[in-house]
């Protein structure tokens, strides 16, 4: 099963116990934007995409499923 972007957001952000409002407010988004990447409703910046791979401290890969770390 191929994992992907809204599905590993969700899941680091729930391993830290962050609702989606306060990882959005961190992020500096509106919460309703972050809800739509979890959904996939819309894809984040590339920019953005950096950003959250480095406050979670993983690789931009791992955010899309390329790769396990």
């Amino acid at each position: 099963m191929k994992i992907n972007l809204g599905q590993r957001l969700k899941e680091l952000r729930e391993e830290k116990n962050y609702t989606q409002k306060q990882l959005a407010e961190m992020l500096g988004i509106n919460s309703v934007t972050y809800l739509h990447y979890e959904k996939e409703q819309r894809e984040p910046p590339l920019a953005l995409l950096a950003d959250i791979a480095k406050f979670y401290g993983v690789s931009v890969d791992y955010l899309l499923g390329l790769s396990d770390y």
